[in-house]
């Protein structure tokens, strides 16, 4: 079939709630992704930071092949041999001491809002339907009803209201705004270490460290969603260690499974979750042992292999590149590990022509708000690599 056969079976037979680049890939291998018609390109999305140990590593299709032979699913209604291994190595790697397993994101966003509420009314004292969970303009958490009632994108939140209450928007970045918006019903402040999706929006220095200072000072649950940052993307296991903390609460998942299956968790103190009892919460999938198995190699792979020094390494190289570009379109480059942005001015005509531009040029990225564009690579891009990457991306920008 020709790429445009299968483009147009999508615009046929699929809901049009996605607007990808017009290519149809069919492999991957490390960093690089090839199409239908054979043509290889540089990913620079890594899935939104789902493989972030690179497409298809071996190591994982190992772990994930064997364990589809033994086990696959169990349901949490029995025990598996995997479940334990994986809480068990997880609380090792991220100094947790409990966690919770989901399946995507979004559902651990949910299952974190449920679980600090229940903990505000039974630890805190709230009064019941009363508590109050703090969040950030321009966030993104997801897309389940109860997460776009707190976005401020209109795109995410027109047409689908009426909107679960007991949510307070602050600017983000200003922790005297989210200080001013504590009351004792407070019982949460759910913020990503740095906004991804909406555009590497980098805090200020010092901004979580208050943050954390007010949560402890207010008895309010510290909860970092760490699904597109956290796992390395940022040149360190979480995004909090560059400000030296540690959330109550923290979200994984995305690159949790380095892209072979979808896998969240949420990772939290013992006395958050303890307030969880049977048939409160759960997932048919979550924790199951083919998700486990693959979460543990992936999570091996990370640390054994170096991705996350790597990804500190290439990360400054390719930030300090991007900013020797010399064009009148850029108004910023920003970023930490390899979460960069480059943000164009609005007359540049928007971010998304220069991403099919740079399609043309083998090398694949994503515009997010219009106007910034998003570059991520796999963890495991080398120098040499990044080069040939800023030998294209220059020229589209400068031209």
């Amino acid at each position: 079939m020709e790429p445009n056969e299968y483009i147009e079976l999508e615009e046929k037979y699929g809901a049009h709630n996605y607007k990808p680049l017009d290519v149809v890939l069919n492999r991957g291998q490390g960093i690089w992704v090839w199409d239908v018609q054979g043509n290889k390109y540089m990913d620079c999305l890594s899935a939104y930071s789902a493989v972030n140990q690179g497409h298809c590593h071996p190591k994982i299709i190992e772990a994930m092949t064997e364990q589809a032979k033994q086990l696959t699913l169990t349901s949490r209604a029995f025990r598996n041999d995997q479940l334990g291994l994986f809480y068990k190595e997880l609380c090792e790697i991220t100094h947790s001491h409990k966690v919770l397993p989901m399946n995507s994101g979004a559902e651990s966003v949910e299952t974190v809002i449920k679980a600090v509420r229940k903990w505000g009314y039974k630890v805190k004292g709230v009064p019941e339907e009363q508590a109050e969970i703090i969040v950030c303009q321009n966030n993104f958490h997801g897309r389940t009803i109860t997460i776009v009632g707190f976005s401020t994108d209109p795109t995410a939140r027109e047409g689908f209201g009426p909107f679960t209450p007991g949510f307070k928007v602050v600017p983000f970045g200003n922790a005297t705004a989210f200080e001013e918006a504590i009351t004792p019903n407070t019982v949460g402040f759910l913020v990503e270490p740095i906004q991804g999706e909406g555009g590497v929006i980098i805090p200020p220095d010092g901004y979580l460290r208050r943050v954390k200072e007010l949560c402890e000072q207010n008895k309010v649950v510290l909860i970092l969603d760490e699904i597109q940052t956290g796992l390395g993307r940022t040149g360190k296991l979480l995004a909090e260690e560059h400000e030296g903390i540690e959330a109550d609460l923290t979200l994984i998942g995305k690159a949790l499974s380095g892209g072979f299956y979808p896998v969240s968790a949420v990772l939290s103190n013992t006395e958050v979750l303890g307030v969880l009892r049977p048939g409160e919460h759960g997932s048919t999938f979550g924790g199951n042992p083919l998700a486990c198995a693959v979460a543990r190699t992936a999570l091996k792979v990370l640390m054994e292999e170096k991705m996350i020094e790597n990804a500190a390494v290439m990360g400054e190289y390719f930030l300090n590149e991007l900013k020797k570009i010399e064009s009148s379109k850029i108004k910023e480059v920003r970023g930490k590990g390899l979460l960069i942005g480059v943000e164009l001015f609005p007359d540049a005509g928007g971010a998304r022509q220069y991403c099919e531009k740079l399609m043309t040029k083998g090398l694949l990225c994503k515009e997010t708000h219009d106007h910034i564009i998003r570059f991520a690579p796999p963890l495991v891009i080398k120098r040499q690599d990044i080069d040939w990457a800023l030998e294209r991306i220059a020229p589209v920008l400068s031209a």
